[in-house]
């Protein structure tokens, strides 16, 4: 059944968006129209950010302390995992992501985020001191103000949270505009924060695709911005921000290396190639699309990637055994497949998949893909194919394997594969990269996450993703704090 959304979630209550043009979604596993949502104007942007704005002055958000947002981020987290079947059959059904990485990852993994800024916002005080001379000091952290969040369609409420939950435990109140793939649960998100007892208009929702998200950057209200996206919208959002002088956190692309030493366990590398190379299809910024062989070893390690991405279940994303669901779109398809050609063209050898699969006569589906005889230089090697496509080059020594990893404009993810532990730490301390795993990957809330190059700026996550959303002042010769 379709479902048609007229209006926009502003101030704790539906408000009818003032434009006629509309954002139509599609089911990417069966090209089925799932429904439309309302393309917000620039007018009905500044009157999300307006209550945005009055919520942050009004005495019901300000009166709470760290302790009562906590609270209330706990009760969201609680609400979420309540309800992830349902939250993970929708994402699913939006953007065609297997619905067991989507309730582990966007319903689960989100409410591990808020719980964990709502533990650590209770430890961090509003104010301390900071004795010198010659002066002493409080230090005081105040929310930075109204965040503009423009979110993913990939990771739509991991990603989502990842912003929200730092921006609303430093007591900041958000406009969010989702991906306009992943509409409906935006709208989900917005009833859950109502429901866990937040005011209204601390969270608002705004959809729609990129004059919607530049209307929202652009607002002189909006203190803040926090994006995850392609380099290519992070370098136009940085352009505007830095013109405001407004902070921007901005998550973008990647094109990480998987570095397989010489004493690599390929049998083990093999069993989480497809979860490492090619996430949700390989619409995953992190994955490690390159994968860095030993000359000595390169036909081996191909083997094992074939082996590892052919193991891996491609279906109906809404089966739980389903590991590789379709591309998010006719557009990313067609993306994909033009890749694939270009690496034929440039002379890399297809050794596996290649096409689109047999057996799926509609949706966005793409076999998994693995290509040989692959040299840095190549299209398919350097620029981000968001797709299940993974290459294998080989190296001659370690130097040359640093090397290779660090020759990209990007530097986000990236492993490196080794039966000594300490040779793959010195390893990994060499790769240009803002997070790395060592024999996998694999994410901590306690520890940041973000990229260097155009892999983006800032970071979130961890005590640093808590940061960027406050604001703060020092106070000179102030009474010492509890005095």
């Amino acid at each position: 059944m379709s479902t048609v959304i007229e209006h926009l979630l502003v101030d704790g209550r539906p408000v009818p968006a003032t434009g006629a043009e509309r954002v139509t979604l599609v089911n990417p596993a069966t090209e089925e129209v799932l429904g439309s949502v309302p393309a917000a104007s620039a007018s009905d942007v500044d009157t999300a950010v307006r209550s945005a704005s009055a919520a942050l002055a009004s005495a019901q958000w300000r009166k709470l302390g760290p302790a009562d947002r906590a609270a209330l981020l706990r009760r969201l987290a609680e609400i979420i995992e309540s309800r992830a079947g349902e939250l993970a059959a929708l994402i699913s059904r939006q953007n065609g992501m297997p619905v067991k990485m989507a309730r582990w990852g966007n319903a689960f993994g989100a409410a591990a985020a808020y719980r964990y800024y709502a533990d650590l916002v209770e430890g961090i005080a509003e104010e301390e001191d900071r004795p010198g001379q010659p002066a002493h000091a409080v230090v005081r952290r105040e929310p930075v103000g109204v965040v503009g969040i423009i979110a993913p369609w990939n990771g739509p409420q991991i990603l989502v949270a990842w912003k929200l939950a730092p921006a609303l435990a430093a007591g900041c109140t958000a406009v969010l505009k989702p991906a306009p793939e992943t509409s409906l649960d935006a709208h989900w998100l917005a009833e859950a924060v109502l429901e866990a007892g937040f005011p209204p208009g601390v969270l608002n929702v705004v959809t729609g695709g990129r004059d919607t998200g530049m209307a929202l950057v652009e607002h002189p209200l909006v203190a803040k911005v926090a994006f995850t996206g392609s380099t290519a919208a992070g370098r136009e959002i940085a352009a505007a921000c830095g013109a405001a002088l407004k902070p921007v956190t901005l998550e973008l692309g990647g094109k990480s290396a998987a570095i397989l030493l010489d004493d690599a366990d390929l049998d083990a590398f093999s069993g989480q190639a497809a979860r490492l190379c090619a996430p949700n299809s390989g619409q995953v910024c992190y994955s490690c699309t390159r994968v860095l062989a030993p000359e000595d070893r390169y036909d081996s390690v191909v083997d094992a990637v074939v082996a590892g991405m052919r193991a891996a279940r491609l279906g109906d994303p809404a089966d739980r055994g389903t590991d590789f669901g379709p591309l998010v779109s006719a557009r990313q398809l067609d993306r994909v497949a033009g890749y694939v050609e270009t690496g034929r063209r440039e002379g890399a050898e297809v050794v596996l998949g290649g096409s689109r699969p047999s057996g799926f006569p509609r949706g966005f589906f793409y076999a998994p893909t693995v290509f040989r005889g692959v040299h840095n230089r190549m299209t398919i090697a350097r620029e981000e194919i968001f797709g299940p496509v993974v290459v294998v080059i080989p190296y001659r020594d370690e130097d040359e394997a640093v090397e290779i990893a660090n020759d990209s404009e990007y530097g986000l993810g990236g492993s490196v594969f080794t039966a000594d532990p300490g040779r793959g730490m010195n390893v990994a301390r060499r790769v240009e990269t803002g997070t790395i795993g060592i024999n996998g990957y694999d994410l901590s809330m306690a520890a940041p996450f973000g990229g260097y190059k155009a892999s983006g700026l800032g970071r979130e996550l961890g005590p640093e993703g808590l940061t960027p959303y406050y604001a703060v002042k020092s106070i000179y010769n102030a009474p010492r704090v509890g005095s």
